[in-house]
């Protein structure tokens, strides 16, 4: 099976998407942990580093779930390979 043109863009548009939040994820995982302990100030009564490393990779990382999600329903949907929405 030959790939066409609109096919090509799809997945280029797919591994772009993909690339980004992997470099998102990439950096909060270990950029930010490496460099928490230097964050040396109060947040909601706990030290910012430990809330960085404990709260804000996972809020971070749902976000980035949640954004891949709908830029591919919606990529899905402008390509006509959607899924059937059932009612």
């Amino acid at each position: 099976m030959e790939l066409t043109e609109r096919h090509r863009q799809y997945w280029q548009k797919n591994l772009r998407i993909t690339g980004i939040l992997l470099a998102i994820w990439f950096v909060v995982t270990f950029v930010m942990g490496y460099f928490a302990r230097d964050l040396d100030f109060t947040f909601f009564g706990w030290p910012f580093s430990f809330w960085v490393g404990a709260q804000g990779a996972l809020v971070v990382y749902v976000i980035i779930i949640g954004v891949y999600a709908r830029y591919m329903n919606q990529l899905d949907h402008d390509y006509g390979v959607a899924e059937a929405e059932e009612e």
